[in-house]
């Protein structure tokens, strides 16, 4: 079994639960708003990851850090969560856990997600104008997006929604090029 698929046999049954335990409390705003800051502060934490990922350190010590960092800003039901993932050794899947969450919530809420790759960073009308071409192509409510700067792209932009790529780049006109050139020979 790859090491992906033992993750993802650990992570979605998790965020399955707690999707489950958000919407039959009625509670799915307040949690998903709770897995955001999660997510958030361990993207801006790589601490914080190496801590919740060594095996090293002891489970009274993983409680406290998340009592300490999220207790206080976090709904009841997210913090018995996140100690229930140290209890079960699965608070270093935490990452994982949060991403297939959103996934989830995204298909509750008929967001769709593009991830972008540009050149350079894109101004907000950019962005608004892919949001709506995006939109009417998934037909979606709304449009979430994940940007990425990559300067090796040289120009223009690569948007990914689902299986779908849509390689607008320099660096792809390029490429596709080189390969109809070559071709001919």
């Amino acid at each position: 079994m790859k090491s992906s698929s033992v993750s993802q046999a650990v992570v979605a049954p998790y965020a399955e639960a707690l999707m489950s335990l958000a919407q039959e409390q009625n509670n799915l705003d307040v949690i998903a708003k709770d897995v955001r800051l999660i997510g958030n502060t361990l993207s801006d934490s790589a601490d914080l990851r190496q801590l919740f990922a060594s095996p090293l350190i002891g489970a009274n010590v993983k409680k406290g850090v998340v009592e300490s960092v999220f207790g206080p800003q976090v709904n009841t039901v997210t913090k018995s969560f996140l100690l229930l993932l140290v209890d079960r050794k699965r608070i270093a899947f935490l990452s994982e856990i949060v991403k297939q969450f959103q996934a989830l919530l995204r298909v509750i809420d008929e967001v769709a997600l593009a991830e972008i790759t540009t050149a350079l960073k894109l101004s907000r009308s950019q962005e608004d104008s892919i949001r709506d071409r995006v939109k009417a192509m998934t037909k979606s409510k709304s449009v979430e997006l994940d940007v990425t700067v990559n300067p090796e792209l040289i120009g223009g932009v690569i948007i990914k929604v689902g299986s779908q790529v849509v390689d607008a780049s320099i660096r792809g006109q390029l490429r596709r090029l080189k390969s109809s050139l070559t071709a001919g020979v």
